[in-house]
């Protein structure tokens, strides 16, 4: 049976993932706009660069890297940026529990 989440749950998982990119944020700008942003976009479906209006993964290691330096290099290699996000504040991924894909998905499994 798949868990719903309710509101009060996704507005508890974007301010983590707020506060959590916050302390990495390289500037003001990153602190303020993009690390909100990233946070209510990391709760959507799609894969995080997807979300973002980004083209691809490379896209998103480099916007990344822009914003969060420090944040870039600690991220392992082979992992996806939602996952790493996700994990690192202790949380799975909202929106794994409802997706269609999971027996394809390595970054996203239950």
């Amino acid at each position: 049976m798949e868990k719903v989440i309710d509101t009060t749950e996704l507005n508890i998982l974007q301010d983590k993932v707020t506060l959590f990119l916050q302390r990495y944020a390289k500037d003001e700008k990153a602190l303020h706009e993009v690390a909100p942003r990233l946070a209510e976009v990391s709760l959507e479906m799609n894969h995080l660069y997807e979300d973002l209006g980004l083209k691809s993964r490379e896209q998103m290691r480099g916007y990344m890297q822009k914003h969060f330096p420090i944040l870039h290099k600690r991220k392992p290699k082979n992992m996806l940026w939602k996952k790493f996000i996700f994990e690192s504040i202790g949380e799975s991924v909202p929106c794994c529990s409802s997706c269609e894909n999971q027996d394809n998905c390595w970054a996203c499994r239950l």
